[in-house]
């Protein structure tokens, strides 16, 4: 039995080399998933100045020097401290919150109905709590 080694070698060259994407294709997105699911998204490094979880500051953190911080909110039409209506402070659609009232008060942000309820500290006035954006 004779090997035609001539017709092999032609059908070598006429024929180019193929790359098959489906098994890439697999591959990389198996990879890829790996890499998603091992990550680890922790936000400590980017974000020292909250505390885990509740996102207010850190009551010893002093990387402002403000008294008021401003809090923005879409379209906000009312603002309530203390059950008492403060929305004529409202300054194109923001209302600057005192910084004890960020530490130590309870902020609630309701987008879909334009509010801000705020709980100032023991002690605070809404007057001091809250006051127009400058």
């Amino acid at each position: 039995m004779a090997l035609d080694i001539k017709r092999h070698r032609q059908k070598i060259k006429e024929t180019g080399p193929e790359f098959n994407l489906v098994p890439f294709i697999d591959i990389l997105f198996t990879l890829l998933i790996f890499l998603v699911v091992s990550s680890s998204f922790s936000t400590a490094g980017i974000n020292d100045a909250t505390d885990s979880g509740t996102g207010k500051p850190n009551i010893t953190d002093t990387s402002g020097t403000s008294e008021y911080y401003l809090l923005p909110v879409a379209g906000l039409e009312k603002v309530t401290v203390n059950g008492q209506d403060m929305s004529a402070l409202i300054k194109d659609h923001a209302i600057a919150v005192q910084t004890k009232v960020i530490d130590q008060g309870e902020i609630i942000i309701k987008p879909k109905e334009r509010a801000i309820i705020i709980t100032a500290p023991p002690g605070m006035s809404p007057e001091q709590a809250v006051r127009s954006p400058d």
